[in-house]
C-alpha cells in the first residue's frame, strides 16, 4: 500500500471481506437506541455489499437497549440503577433481541439477510471453538448473510471478558481473514492529543507506524475501567495492523459516509498495515485471552528474544508474578517492565519460580529430565504484542 493518503482510495477497490465495529457512542442517544443511524447504517453497508463484499458488523448497544425497556416497563428508577454487572448483563438479555429486530428490520428494507453471532472470550480461547466460529461464519458469507456479532454479555464472567467491542472488532478481523477494519466512533478520527483537553489538537488523517505511537500518551492512559475510548480503539487498530490489515477510525455520527470515507480526501484516520505481519494463529495466541501472569526477564534474554527470535530459556528469568499453570497465556517484559510480548508458556509459576536463572544442566540436575528446555518457545511467542 502506498504511504500517502492516495492508499485509501484503493481499499475499498481491493477489499473483499470488512468488518466494521459500531459503538454505543454512536447508536445511542439519551432516549436510547437511535433507530434512524441503525437504518443509515444499514443501507451504508448494503451499498458496499451490493459491490459483492462480504460485512460482518461488531455492535454495542444491547445494553443501552435494555435499559430503555426497562425503563418503559418497570421504571427510570430501576433503568437508572443499572451498573454493576449482573444487572448490565440483566439488561443485555433484554435488549439484545429488541436491537436484533432493529438490525434486521433495516436491513431488510436493503433486500439484506442478517444473522446474529454471539461471541465470549472463553469459547474463543478454545481452538476447536474458534475454528468452528469461523467456519459459521464462513457459511454465512457465502450465503451472503450479513453476522452482526456482539459479545454474549449474559454469560461472559469480567475476568474472560473482551472488556470492549474494539477488541472483538479486532478479533473478527482475524476470526474471518478481513482486508479492512473500519470503527465507527463519535469522534472525526484520531487527534494527535486529547482534543478535550488542548484545544490546538489536530485529526491525524494518516498513521503510517503505529506501533511507533505512545498510545498511552496520546489517550492520557487507559480510561478508568480500562476499556472503549481512543485508547482501545487505536489497541485495536495496533492489533489489525499486525495481521496486515489497515484501519479506518472515522466518525458515525450525524450523516456519515462510509463510501466517502473511504475517498482519497475522505474524514477520519487510516492507520495502515506493518509490513512484517503475522500468522492468524499467532495472533489468536496472542489475544485469545488476558495474560495470566508476568515472567521479567534480564538483558541478555531481552536481546535474545528481541533481535535474535530466539525462545525464552529458564536462564533468562528474574522473576515470575502469577498464578499459572503450563500452556498459560503470559507477559513477558524486561526488568524496566517494558513489555516485550506474550507467549504460551511450557511450565507453571510455581516450576518456573524454582528455575528461574538455571541453566539446562543445572535443571535436570536439580528436578531431573525435563520435557522443554524453553520457558516459552519462539513458535508459541508473539513480540511486541499490543496488550
Amino acid at each position: 500500500m502506498s504511504n500517502s493518503r492516495n492508499g485509501r482510495a484503493h481499499l475499498l477497490q481491493d477489499a473483499r471481506r470488512i468488518v466494521v465495529k459500531v459503538g454505543s457512542a454512536v447508536l445511542t442517544t439519551q432516549d436510547g437506541i437511535n433507530r434512524k443511524t441503525i437504518i443509515r447504517l444499514a443501507g451504508q453497508l448494503a451499498r458496499l455489499h451490493d459491490r459483492g463484499i462480504g460485512i460482518v458488523l461488531v455492535s454495542s448497544g444491547a445494553v443501552a437497549a435494555g435499559r430503555t425497556r426497562i425503563a418503559e416497563t418497570l421504571g427510570s428508577s430501576v433503568a437508572g440503577a443499572i451498573s454493576d454487572l449482573p444487572a448490565r448483563q440483566a439488561a443485555s438479555a433484554v435488549g439484545q433481541g429488541r436491537l436484533m429486530h432493529d438490525y434486521d428490520e433495516a436491513f431488510g428494507w436493503f433486500g439484506k439477510a442478517t444473522a446474529q453471532i454471539l461471541l465470549t472470550r472463553d469459547g474463543l480461547r478454545d481452538r476447536k471453538r474458534f475454528l468452528n466460529a469461523r467456519n459459521t461464519l464462513e457459511q454465512l458469507l457465502a450465503w451472503d448473510v450479513i453476522p452482526i456479532i456482539n459479545e454474549n454479555d449474559t454469560v461472559s464472567v469480567k475476568e474472560l471478558q473482551f472488556g470492549d467491542n474494539d477488541t472483538l472488532g479486532a478479533m473478527a478481523v482475524g476470526l474471518i481473514g478481513a482486508d479492512l477494519y473500519i470503527n465507527l466512533t463519535s469522534a472525526d478520527g484520531v487527534f494527535d492529543k486529547n482534543p478535550d483537553k488542548n484545544p490546538d489538537a489536530a485529526c491525524m488523517p494518516l498513521i503510517e507506524n503505529i506501533a511507533a505511537l505512545d498510545i498511552d500518551a496520546m489517550c492520557d492512559g487507559k480510561t478508568a475501567s480500562g476499556s472503549g475510548g481512543m485508547y482501545s480503539k487505536l489497541r485495536a487498530a495496533r492489533r489489525a495492523a499486525q495481521l496486515g490489515v489497515p484501519t479506518l477510525i472515522v466518525s458515525g455520527k450525524n450523516r456519515f459516509s462510509l463510501e466517502h470515507a473511504l475517498d482519497d480526501n475522505g474524514p477520519g484516520t487510516l492507520v495502515l498495515p506493518e509490513d512484517h505481519t503475522v500468522s492468524s494463529k499467532k495472533f489468536w495466541m496472542a489475544y485469545h485471552d488476558e495474560p495470566a501472569g508476568t515472567i521479567t526477564v534480564d538483558s541478555g534474554a531481552a536481546r535474545a528474544l528481541t533481535a535474535k527470535g530466539k525462545s525464552l530459556l529458564p536462564a533468562g528469568i528474574t522473576t515470575v508474578k502469577g498464578c499459572f499453570e503450563p500452556g498459560a497465556l503470559v507477559r513477558i517484559c524486561t526488568q524496566d517492565d517494558t513489555t516485550i510480548g506474550v507467549g504460551l508458556t511450557n511450565y507453571s509459576s510455581d516450576d518456573l519460580n524454582s528455575i528461574k536463572g538455571l541453566r539446562t544442566s543445572q535443571i535436570e540436575a536439580l528436578i531431573g529430565p525435563v520435557h522443554y528446555k524453553e520457558a516459552v518457545h519462539r513458535d508459541n511467542l508473539l513480540p511486541d504484542a499490543a496488550i
